[in-house]
């Protein structure tokens, strides 16, 4: 009973508790376990970053469209439907998955929490088609999933961009065969690993400012819940930045690497 206690007090007001048990977060007595606390505490955090991005959606529009893509099971939309749009009245949450099993799972908890403005689409991220998006999200899509949510944002013009990147190879394995006068920066291993994502993320952060994005880079939580813990945060502003598409160009001409999603976008 007290794990019970304990575990209501972590969840926000409003915040549905058998939502919660469906998605396996709180255990059927109400409880949350190690792994629960951490997941709940990376979804919390991201929907308190965002909600200025929904609020200001709610208010440009009547009906606005947030999209998650690499949904898995969906916690961060329904949460954010549970916080935000099923409290407004108004509005559409759209999780995209791939994997069948997941997408049927989440469909007969959105029927029974009765979250009838939620939808659920099965597709990879590139094929995806759903009409104009206000808001995407993207929580620890992997590798060049995350890529493929900024493609997809810029492809349905949306305003805000929300993402939390996760495992990134593409750049580190590009830098195995990089040289030139930084290349002391990745020559061990461990630090290609690490300096690879890291610099994926700010050519990632480049490339949306040379978008017109004005873009914001932060810890989603605390190292104890996520290792995987960079928050990027996109607003777009204006049609285009050649300043960035330059700081772009340069970063890229330097280290001879990049995500080649990002490049041949840049490139067409």
């Amino acid at each position: 009973m007290k794990n019970a206690t304990n575990a209501v007090r972590e969840l926000w007001p409003g915040q549905s508790v058998s939502l919660l048990k469906a998605l396996h977060i709180l255990t059927h007595n109400g409880g949350l376990n190690a792994d629960s606390r951490r997941k709940l505490k990376q979804v919390q955090h991201m929907a308190q970053l965002i909600k200025p991005a929904i609020d200001d959606a709610l208010h440009q529009k009547d009906q606005p469209v947030l999209t998650d893509l690499g949904a898995g099971k969906s916690y961060l939309g329904f949460i954010l439907y549970d916080l935000y749009f099923g409290p407004a009245g108004r509005g559409r949450v759209i999780a995209v998955e791939t994997r069948p099993e997941l997408i049927a799972t989440a469909k007969k908890i959105a029927e029974a929490s009765d979250f009838s403005r939620m939808d659920f689409v099965q597709a990879k991220i590139a094929d995806t088609e759903v009409g104009p998006v206000d808001i995407v999200t993207a929580l620890h899509a992997c590798d060049t999933a995350t890529d493929e949510a900024i493609l997809f944002a810029l492809k349905h013009q949306a305003k805000y961009v929300a993402l939390v990147p996760c495992c990134q190879a593409e750049v580190a394995q590009q830098l195995e065969d990089a040289k030139g006068p930084l290349a002391q920066l990745w020559r061990h291993p461990i630090q290609r690993r690490e300096f690879g994502a890291h610099l994926t993320n700010v050519l990632r952060g480049l490339f949306l400012e040379a978008q017109g994005y004005k873009v914001r880079i932060t810890e989603l939580t605390g190292l104890e819940h996520s290792l995987k813990n960079e928050f990027i945060l996109a607003e777009r502003l204006q049609r285009a930045n050649p300043r960035a598409r330059a700081e772009f160009d340069k970063l890229v001409k330097e280290t001879g690497v990049a995500p080649k999603l990002l490049v041949d976008a840049l490139a067409s």
